[in-house]
């Protein structure tokens, strides 16, 4: 019956107010990750169904059948795309290591262990090939500074804005902890698939995640100041 609620025939129903929460006993920020309107992430959350899919496929292109693997990136394309964007703040960037990524995977697909996810094993490359485009970026500029924090006046509302502000607190974070805030918040990782993709335990996750995340509070209040 929904929300409905028994109650004497006429008498009026009135709902208990909510309960505010308790004030901050320290100045706090709330991190709001956008939803990014151009960039959603499609990722099955998959339960078995959407898995026994993804190694039929991958079954089907080893045997020949073309159209399995255009099938297989067109389920995760756009995800992968999303990682790397996230991981290197650079469509073009991203677009090369979505290509890479995929063609490292398709390379070595006749490798690829069923009794594992199929979409683990491809963000774990997706990841990786980021991590490397950083330490080849590195030996050519200095990311130190490069990001400009908007001044008080210029601070608005707008979810642009506030994207614009969260993307770049994020691409201060070191790549590590980075990938862990892109897999959590924009790819709704849990716990257990980011430590698969990231190939550390659980407790090393939420470690990095806590930090990540405080180091990201603290550039948003520096840009809020």
């Amino acid at each position: 019956m929904g929300n409905c609620r028994r109650g004497r025939p006429g008498a009026p129903y009135h709902a208990k107010p909510p309960v505010p929460p308790p004030p901050c006993s320290q100045p706090c920020i709330l991190i709001c990750f956008p939803t990014f309107v151009n960039l959603v992430c499609i990722v099955d959350n998959s339960p078995a169904a959407n898995d026994e899919l993804d190694r039929a496929l991958v079954r089907r292109f080893l045997d020949g059948e073309r159209a399995a693997g255009d099938e297989l990136v067109g389920r995760y394309h756009r995800s992968v795309f999303n990682v790397a964007l996230r991981m290197l703040g650079n469509v073009q960037d991203a677009e090369d290591v979505t290509q890479t990524a995929f063609g490292n995977a398709f390379a070595a697909l006749d490798t690829y262990d069923p009794r594992y996810r199929f979409f683990s094993w491809i963000y774990r490359m997706t990841v990786n090939e980021s991590l490397n485009t950083l330490k080849r970026r590195r030996k050519v500029i200095s990311l130190d500074g490069s990001f400009d924090v908007p001044a008080p006046s210029a601070i608005s509302r707008s979810a642009d804005e506030a994207e614009e502000r969260v993307g770049s607190a994020l691409l201060e974070l070191k790549p590590d902890d980075r990938a862990v805030v892109v897999l959590r918040h924009f790819v709704s990782f849990s716990y257990e698939e980011i430590s698969d993709v990231l190939g550390v335990p659980v407790k090393t996750v939420k470690s990095r995640l806590f930090t990540a995340r405080e180091r990201l509070r603290q550039s948003l209040l520096v840009a809020r100041a």
